[in-house]
């Protein structure tokens, strides 16, 4: 009977992996549509394109909306009443809102679509120069207008200012799409514009041409790490997580640990929370290295590829997106993979911990107690604060390689949107200066990011009766900040350290904005490629 169980149990394992493997063959990835973007010095009125795109601003005096600077032309091909027409058809200029009218010959572009930019700058900016759009504004505006005309294979972009690197990037997210798992409904999905071009007064322009070269170098790792975020979690184990590194990171120094090296290593805080599931573990180190660099960054992010609480069970509603989990993990597969193409003079080095966290009968319990990387003991109180012990374990082992700075990403705590809303993550520090200067760099790179503190009077709470840390409070107060002072713990002295909390912004539950998609968004891939180019030198 014994050699029949274990008959048994091999077949049942046959079975499942048929299962999975049957499951993937209904789910092919397919090839994504890639859209290519140019410069062109063309007067937007007889440009070759589908459909042609100007910007319009609100009137605070409740007038139609007024056309922004690079409209004249078609205003004068539509005989100086563009803005009427647009009024006529509803438009008022805010921002992110697209208004589409047929050109009925007046253009070359059979379509001209204005999207609003919101209210004009002010005049001047306070060195006799003319006004100039934020660049978030003009990027946001191009992504609205070229995700609105989807279904559109060429669309042309004569947007106001010269920030070509805003329109640029702005325009590829906006044209991102995550159709691999459509079959039967692809035919009602709108493919993606195919090609972009911005209108430029010089095309020619060696700035311009590398401002674009770097928007598809970081719009293409924002993709990306959205389509990771977007693979359902049946498609992406720890392994699978581990095998995007590698084939994303092409030409890059890659190590994989498995579960037996985790364990020789004493990886505790990364076995433990992984021990539920029968997908085991993974950490994955990415080296980038620069022949004259003088600074070394650690980028670290968390990579749960699903989080189901562990025994401490989330409920069902907060369950559904936790295929999420893994958006830290995600910026810094996506950001190395840009590092690579960019090339800064830095060396960078990336880290992903992996685990699936899932309830059974070999998950660990609340009240185990954890040795983690370095020897430190954790007593886990709440199966479900699992993402701070699989970064206890990388930060530990990044910091051994004495890098200059060393900043982590993870979809860490409800708190967050608690405390900050969907679309702005916290950032947290022991070095003041570097946090503001990870806020800075978030801001340049268009993302949204606040500063938060770190008080010591919550390390108290952190205390255990048994080890030498707890991984939650006994109270529920701060706990985005409580997070981080935990963290905070496992950084060495001397190491330079700080987290950003995307807990809220790395997946978009509600309707499409400006540039960003429903579900996935990238979050922290700019904000970390900028940070490189900063502080290990661009």
């Amino acid at each position: 009977s014994g050699d029949r169980r274990s008959g048994d149990r091999r077949w049942e394992r046959g079975v499942a992996d048929m299962a999975r493997d049957a499951t993937r063959r209904r789910a092919p990835v397919a090839s994504p549509v890639v859209t290519t973007l140019t410069l062109a010095s063309a007067d937007p009125a007889v440009v070759d394109t589908d459909a042609i795109v100007v910007g319009v601003t609100t009137s605070a005096d409740g007038s139609p909306p007024r056309l922004a600077p690079g409209a004249g032309s078609l205003d004068a091909a539509f005989g100086g009443r563009l803005a009427a027409a647009l009024a006529a058809l509803g438009a008022s200029g805010g921002e992110g809102e697209v208004t589409r009218l047929s050109s009925l010959g007046a253009t070359r572009a059979p379509v001209v679509a204005a999207v609003g930019l919101g209210a004009a700058p002010a005049e001047g900016d306070g060195d006799g120069g003319p006004a100039r759009f934020a660049a978030e504004t003009v990027r946001r505006a191009a992504g609205a207008a070229v995700r609105a005309l989807a279904g559109t294979s060429r669309v042309a972009l004569a947007l106001p200012g010269e920030d070509v690197r805003a329109a640029a990037e702005g325009a590829l997210l906006g044209a991102y799409a995550f159709d691999r798992y459509r079959s039967a409904s692809a035919d009602q999905r709108k493919p993606p514009v195919t090609a972009v071009s911005l209108i430029v007064a010089n095309a020619e322009n060696p700035a311009a041409r590398d401002a674009v070269r770097r928007a598809e170098v970081v719009t293409r790792a924002v993709a990306l790490a959205r389509d990771l975020v977007n693979t359902p979690p049946n498609d992406l184990h720890p392994q699978e997580l581990a095998d995007a590194a590698v084939a994303a990171c092409a030409g890059l120094e890659v190590e994989v640990l498995d579960e037996d090296a985790l364990r020789r290593g004493g990886f505790g805080g990364i076995l433990g929370v992984g021990q539920g599931s029968a997908h085991p573990p993974r950490l994955v180190r990415i080296a980038y290295r620069h022949p004259e660099a003088t600074r070394h960054v650690a980028l670290v992010g968390k990579g749960i590829t699903f989080d189901s609480g562990g025994l401490s069970l989330k409920p069902a509603e907060g369950m559904d997106w936790m295929k999420s989990d893994m958006g830290g993990a995600a910026a810094v597969i996506a950001a190395m993979q840009a590092v690579r193409d960019l090339a800064p003079r830095g060396n960078v080095t990336g880290w992903v911990p992996t685990a699936e966290n899932m309830p059974s009968g070999t998950a660990q319990r609340p009240s185990d107690v954890l040795t983690t990387y370095g020897g430190k003991t954790v007593e886990v109180l709440n199966t479900d604060a699992e993402g701070r012990l699989i970064l206890a374990d990388a930060i530990v082992r990044a910091a051994e390689e004495h890098p200059d700075v060393l900043v982590d990403a993870a979809t860490l705590t409800g708190a967050q949107l608690v405390a900050l809303g969907t679309r702005t993550f916290g950032v947290m520090a022991n070095d003041d200066e570097l946090r503001a200067a990870v806020v800075d760099a978030a801001g340049r790179a268009g993302e949204a990011a606040w500063p938060m503190p770190l008080p010591d009077e919550l390390r108290k709470g952190l205390d255990s009766e048994v080890a030498d840390i707890a991984n939650v409070a006994s109270d529920k107060w701060g706990g985005m900040l409580r997070a981080g002072v935990f963290l905070r713990e496992f950084v060495p002295d001397g190491v330079r350290w700080a987290h950003l909390d995307i807990a809220g912004p790395a997946f978009n539950h509600g309707e499409p904005y400006g540039y960003t998609p429903k579900g996935g968004t990238g979050a922290a891939v700019r904000t970390f490629v900028q940070v490189v180019e900063d502080l290990a030198g661009g």
